[in-house]
């Protein structure tokens, strides 16, 4: 059976180093915000071209403190509205209400299933407030586009980065640095995965840095004084140091990763498969490798016949998830044809040549 994703088998590369460092916190005996953290925030700073780096305790965190944060810094205010593509994963809307303002869902372009410059065009008014960018499957968003209707309109601008650790826009500029501000999950599965659960804010904005500093630590910049409103969001010490060994090795796994989907994209000739358009494969992390299938569950049960694991990110939208239905009236045709027919294709810096080549046989016998 070719597994979907062999998460053991990544990260067993990683077990000498993973041991050392526990042994390393384990005698410390300081577990929460201290030397690792920190050392992790500066590098994954400077992997990003950022200035500042901020530690949490997961991707919807994340998202919800940079919102939260430029509330407390008086550019957002409770209520205002916030563009996010209708087809992302729900944890970048839930972020939106958790802050307390209101999503507004756009459809995206249907073919690189990120939001367009036209899509959020048609979507501005007054009340919009800021933009939320989801580089979805580790494809960056049309960054200049938009960056340009954020200044004329004077949005905030921020990037669910969540699945495109390392992707760049066309222009070079790495995810987390094409914002005011980016959200990172590191879910075992992403491409810089931890042992757990752990999220990171990048920016260049002093001040948001400083709210979010505290915010994430129960509102408080010195022990039992608390400013703020605050939450209990950080990234501890044994997933920092985890995270920072395998930083070292993203980009070349990044590039297993492009090396895959190459083949995908020229090895693939089936009329019912369609293939992701991508826009710059030197730029693409590919967290996943999306297809496009009419009769999808057909063709997973094929593929699990020929012992090949799918899966589908994602097969509800979310204006049609119970915790979302005062969106279901809402008309979004691209979201809702995207979501009954994408099927995702094993992908992984793990994966064998020979598994590949399986693969791609059988998609096209299909």
């Amino acid at each position: 059976m070719i597994p979907f994703l062999d998460i053991q088998k990544i990260n067993v590369r990683y077990q000498k180093e993973f041991l050392k460092h526990f042994e390393q916190v384990l005698s410390k005996g300081n577990y929460i915000l201290g030397d690792y953290v920190s050392q992790f925030e500066s590098e994954f700073a400077t992997y990003c071209g950022t200035t500042y780096c901020l530690g949490t305790g997961n991707g919807l965190d994340a998202l919800t403190l940079i919102l939260k944060g430029f509330i407390e810094l008086g550019e957002l205010k409770l209520g205002d509205k916030v563009i996010v593509p209708a087809n992302t994963f729900i944890a970048t809307i839930l972020s939106v209400i958790h802050a307390g303002l209101e999503p507004v869902l756009v459809d995206p372009d249907e073919s690189t299933f990120n939001l367009s410059e036209k899509g959020v065009k048609a979507a501005l008014h007054n009340d919009i407030k800021a933009i939320i960018v989801v580089h979805l499957y580790g494809q960056v968003s049309e960054m200049n586009e938009i960056s340009e209707l954020a200044k004329t309109h004077n949005l905030l601008l921020i990037e669910d980065a969540a699945q495109a650790h390392g992707a760049q826009d066309g222009l070079g500029s790495t995810s987390g640095n094409v914002g005011h501000a980016a959200a990172f999950s590191f879910y075992p599965a992403k491409n810089l995965g931890a042992l757990g659960d752990a999220g990171a804010i990048t920016t260049n904005n002093s001040e948001l840095y400083g709210a979010v500093g505290k915010l994430r630590n129960y509102g408080s910049s010195k022990k039992y004084q608390n400013d703020s409103i605050g939450f209990n969001s950080r990234l501890d010490e044994l997933q920092a140091g985890f995270l920072s060994e395998k930083l070292k090795y993203l980009d070349t796994d990044n590039s297993k990763r492009r090396q895959i989907a190459l083949r995908y994209n020229n090895e693939i000739k089936n009329p019912k498969v369609r293939l992701p358009i991508v826009t710059h494969l030197e730029s693409h992390v590919f967290y996943a490798y999306v297809v496009r299938v009419e009769d999808r569950e057909n063709f997973r049960d094929y593929l699990l016949e020929n012992g090949i694991e799918t899966l589908v990110h994602y097969p509800i939208p979310p204006h049609r998830q119970n915790a979302l239905k005062r969106f279901k009236h809402l008309n979004l045709p691209i979201t809702d044809a995207i979501h009954k027919s994408v099927v995702s294709l094993p992908i992984s810096p793990v994966l064998k040549d020979a598994d590949v080549s399986k693969i791609i046989e059988t998609v096209n016998a299909y």
